[in-house]
């Protein structure tokens, strides 16, 4: 049940033959053959382009930042205080 036997496939191809006609068929199954290519190297790309972003997201995860040096530590300039702008509003 649900086995596709030798009479399906006869059946299928009669009522091909009589839908598009004998001449059309050849040019339909020509053209859904590139259409199945083209659509296998469209995926092929996508997974190829899917893992090189997941090896340079790899590779870039594993990079750390330099430490300040002593030089540009000793240079930057102390923080300035921090004031609330309501409070000095209230001082003036």
């Amino acid at each position: 049940m649900g086995a596709l036997k030798p009479w399906h496939i006869a059946v299928l191809v009669v009522v091909l033959i009589l839908l598009f006609g004998a001449k059309r068929l050849p040019g339909a199954a020509r053209s859904l053959g590139q259409s199945l290519r083209i659509i296998k190297a469209e995926t092929k790309t996508l997974t190829d382009d899917d893992r090189d972003l997941a090896e340079k997201a790899d590779a870039q995860h594993g990079r750390q930042p330099l430490p300040p040096s002593a030089q540009q530590a000793q240079q930057q300039p102390p923080a300035a205080p921090v004031v609330d702008p309501v409070q000095r509003a209230r001082d003036n």
